[in-house]
């Protein structure tokens, strides 16, 4: 694992930690980046942040991050966890 020091200054901070310790929010816009800019998947994403896929969902949608599901294997695991939800 790699550590990196970022200077921000204060008014950055606050903002960044308003919701969640400073490193979690860095850590969760750099992966949101990561995943926004396609370079990695939904699931990896989960697994960065430790979340499920309904956390990452949320989360997503709170940085305004649009969520497609681009394969058929991510799209059967999406239709999965709904069902999950609406057992019949």
């Amino acid at each position: 694992m790699r550590t990196l020091t970022l200077a921000l200054n204060d008014e950055m901070a606050e903002l960044l930690e308003r919701d969640k310790p400073l490193d979690q929010a860095a850590l969760e816009a750099l992966v949101l980046d990561l995943y926004q800019s396609k370079k990695i998947s939904s699931g990896k994403a989960c697994e960065m942040l430790g979340v499920d896929r309904l956390e990452f969902l949320r989360r997503a949608n709170a940085h305004n991050v649009p969520v497609y599901l681009t394969t058929e294997e991510e799209w059967e695991r999406e239709k999965a966890t709904i069902d999950s939800w609406f057992p019949s």
